[in-house]
């Protein structure tokens, strides 16, 4: 297992099992809902919060744990979520009640908070900038995969073994990327000391959260005066953080204006934030319905969208490959486009009585949109970004798209339960609401993918005979571990620049390409 110390691939493989497991845990609960009400005796809102409390703790806490990650090395951030992430999936698995469930969500979302923005942050380190944009493609694969499969596998796990080993699957799965985080993954570590900015943590923690809480408790409290004080906190605190912001651009801020001085980063944050909010805005409805309308169990359900997970994964890795070639803007506005037009399928196929697979040529389609929209949207957002601002740009980029699915959780939710009661307070039948419902919801994630395509129109597009000879970073070298004490480091068989700090044979990839500001410490664990 030494010998893939510090291999970037190994490394890649690493950091997307822990990836992939805190990202699943964002969908995999929706196919759980009927049978978390009927198990712990929930109301249909504290499901919701099932949902949400995950959502919440990980959208509020990505920046902080950024900034941590730049200052204690990502690795140790990594391993430190991934420790709190399967001890919270353990307390989700036997929680008694709802309330207990909710409150260990909420510390799953800390640590997914911990752990995800260093898988970014690391894969810029030690890839070069040549093969940047495949790995990169890759982890952005592992996302939209990750996404999709969680109706999946959830639904194969309620019906095998029951919802508890929704959470419980994590553990094993938590285990092994502990153990091959420490075997494999460089320590990482900064050249120099940062500082850790109080206030700006206090003021983004405190704006995302009154911004996420307010949203998802709007309709329960029907949108009265409270909620619209905590709306209007998180704007009144938002300025207050750019302002902060603004007077530390030169002492370390937690959001350096400089990246948004790339036009590509900027599109990419807002299209992130979009397609996540279109993401939850199909598959929490279209579940309900395959379970309260077709009564479909959680597996058949689940294995209802398997086509969207199974072209997705093949897909992606090649639109990744591409958007290096021939640059990410035609590729993000045609997995745009097809997504939306398999989201208006879904809806006019679905009816009261509708055969399962009439549904595939709609989850294909909605599937090849995934394919060309997430990898290539991950790759566009960090090919020009700087390793020195790496951890701040994962942390901002994870952040909005934290946003994205918590303000899509509860518009959506708000929607189906106003739209759903507005139905049967009607004297509709549950089946012909529920569909009224499903119908007028698919307007929300529609509206928002005609908003990103628009948006794509901005992108400076990107081709391979375009780019810089000083994108590319010289060739990954690993060089065995020598004793500093007996001997000199030996020469890696491809020389980094003057400067580059290489101990015990860990690789330096990206990070020994970077400037005298950018370069970082290689240690052993």
């Amino acid at each position: 297992m030494l010998k893939w110390r510090g291999n970037p691939w190994a490394v890649l493989v690493t950091l997307s099992l822990g990836f992939f497991m805190t990202l699943l845990d964002l969908t995999i609960v929706n196919i759980a809902i009927p049978d978390m009400i009927n198990g712990l005796g929930a109301s249909l809102d504290q499901t919701l919060w099932v949902v949400s409390a995950y959502a919440l703790a990980l959208s509020v806490l990505l920046i902080t744990a950024s900034r941590l990650g730049d200052m204690r090395g990502p690795r140790n951030l990594f391993a430190a979520g991934l420790v709190v992430f399967t001890l919270a999936s353990i307390a989700c698995g036997f929680a008694p009640n709802a309330a207990a469930l909710i409150a260990a969500r909420g510390v799953q979302g800390l640590g997914a908070a911990l752990l995800v923005p260093q898988t970014m942050t690391l894969i810029i380190s030690v890839f070069p900038a040549s093969r940047r944009g495949s790995a990169l493609g890759i982890w952005g694969t592992v996302a939209g995969l990750a996404t999709l499969s969680g109706p999946t596998l959830g639904g194969m796990l309620v019906s095998a073994v029951g919802w508890r080993w929704i959470f419980l699957v994590n553990v094993p799965i938590g285990i092994a990327a502990l153990v091959l985080t420490f075997l494999i993954v460089p320590d990482i570590r900064p050249a120099r000391t940062h500082r850790f900015d109080l206030m700006g943590v206090l003021l983004a923690t405190a704006t995302l959260f009154c911004l996420a809480f307010g949203l998802q408790e709007g309709e329960r409290y029907h949108w009265g005066p409270g909620i619209w004080a905590l709306l209007a906190a998180a704007a009144a605190l938002a300025v207050g953080f750019l302002l902060h912001q603004r007077g530390r651009q030169d002492r370390e801020p937690l959001v350096p204006f400089a990246l948004f001085k790339d036009r590509n980063f900027t599109v990419m944050t807002v299209l992130v934030g979009l397609v996540s909010i279109a993401m939850l805005g199909l598959v929490l409805p279209f579940n309900l319905y395959l379970q309260s309308v077709l009564h479909m169990s959680a597996m058949k359900a689940g294995l209802v969208l398997a086509p969207s997970s199974l072209v997705s994964m093949a897909l992606g890795p090649f639109a990744g490959r591409m958007s290096d070639r021939i640059g990410g803007k035609y590729l993000l506005i045609t997995g745009l486009a097809l997504y939306a037009s398999g989201i208006l399928a879904i809806a006019l196929i679905a009816g009261p009585a509708t055969s399962w697979y009439a549904f595939v040529p709609a989850t294909l389609l909605t599937g090849l949109g995934v394919g060309c929209i997430v990898a290539p949207m991950s790759t566009e957002a960090m090919r020009n970004v700087p390793p020195r601002l790496a951890g701040a740009a994962s942390g901002v980029n994870n952040t909005v798209r934290q946003i994205g699915s918590v303000i899509g959780a509860a518009a959506v939710g708000a929607l189906v339960q106003g739209q759903l009661s507005a139905g049967l307070s009607a004297g509709q039948s549950y089946s012909t609401a529920f569909l009224a419902t499903l119908h007028s919801t698919v307007a929300l994630p529609l509206a928002v993918l005609v908003a990103g395509l628009l948006a794509c129109l901005l992108i400076r597009n990107h081709t391979k005979s375009r780019t810089p000879a000083t994108d590319t970073a010289p060739t990954t070298a690993s060089v065995p571990a020598t004793p500093a004490a007996t001997a000199p480091p030996v020469a890696p068989a491809t020389a980094p620049p003057a400067g580059a700090d290489l101990r015990s044979g860990q690789t330096v990839g990206a990070a020994a390409a970077a400037g005298p500001a950018d370069r970082k410490t290689l240690r052993t664990s």
